[in-house]
């Protein structure tokens, strides 16, 4: 006699599969689901997983949760390109391919050995576009890097030593740290840069408008000191960078000095231009 589960009908297998637990049944359509770990195998939350296609374009994105975990969709089956990033971590590509279902992939990130940090302005928002440059104990070069829309910058593979992390900006003052590379501990850093007033301008004849060349241009403080002094070229232009907001006095001479006092209060330039003349008989 031919065994009894042969002989149920078609649609007592299909009521059998429809009762399933539901944790035992797939999700509809084709995805991406894992674990983002640390080289000790913990989950990294907030990790970024990017989904591209094979011509680089961007299709999705997903943020880890706390534990670490990810789940991506995708547009249908075929070959599909994932990148992920953590911070403090060294970034990882991979190619993978999904079929009809949902294709299960764990990725595990190697730290980072290098300095990593944040740059921000006076108001505490980021500094993006900041050059980050890394040099060894004798000055040479090891690594350099623009800072993200969100101020930050890390570095990756650098030679154990002691170093230093050097940021600017223009219209910010430089700063530098010295670290000590190979170890992540203690490598995070933050740079508060302090804005900078830039005054310049162009010094004329007060006759028929033309520049002057070689006039002499004093920069003055509030206390009357000498700040700074430049001699126009031959367009009449003069600047005076890297300086302190506050209230400066500009004296041109090399015809009868003429004095004017500007304020000046961030990192744009303020536009000062000049005219010189004769004194009249």
């Amino acid at each position: 006699m031919a065994p009894t589960d042969a002989l149920q009908p078609a649609d007592a297998v299909t009521r059998t599969t429809a009762f399933a637990p539901a944790d035992a049944v797939e999700p509809a359509g084709a995805g991406i689901r894992g674990t983002v770990r640390d080289a000790a195998g913990e989950g990294l939350p907030r990790a970024a997983v990017t989904l591209i296609s094979v011509t680089g374009d961007q299709l999705g994105r997903s943020t880890a949760h706390v534990d670490g975990s990810y789940d991506l969709d995708v547009p249908g089956p075929g070959s599909y390109g994932l990148i992920v990033a953590a911070e403090g971590h060294q970034p990882q590509a991979a190619t993978v391919v999904v079929r009809e279902d949902v294709l299960g992939y764990d990725i595990r990130l190697a730290a980072s050995n290098g300095p990593a940090g944040l740059v921000r302005c006076p108001d505490g928002g980021p500094v993006s576009g900041a050059r980050v440059v890394v040099t060894d104990a004798g000055g040479e070069v090891l690594a350099t890097a623009t800072t993200g829309e969100r101020g930050g910058f890390d570095f990756e593979e650098l030679t154990s030593g002691a170093a230093t992390v050097t940021v600017s900006a223009p219209g910010f003052r430089p700063a530098a740290r010295t670290v000590e590379t190979g170890e992540r501990a203690g490598n995070r850093l933050e740079f508060d840069l302090v804005a900078t007033a830039r005054v310049q301008g162009t010094v004329r004849s007060a006759a028929n408008g033309g520049p002057l060349p070689d006039a002499l241009v004093t920069l003055l403080d509030s206390a009357g000191e000498v700040v700074a002094t430049s001699t126009t070229g031959d367009d009449g232009a003069y600047a005076f960078t890297d300086l302190d907001a506050g209230e400066y006095s500009v004296i041109a001479s090399g015809y009868p000095p003429v004095a004017n006092v500007l304020h000046t209060a961030g990192p744009d330039a303020a536009e000062f231009d000049i005219e010189l003349s004769h004194d009249l008989p």
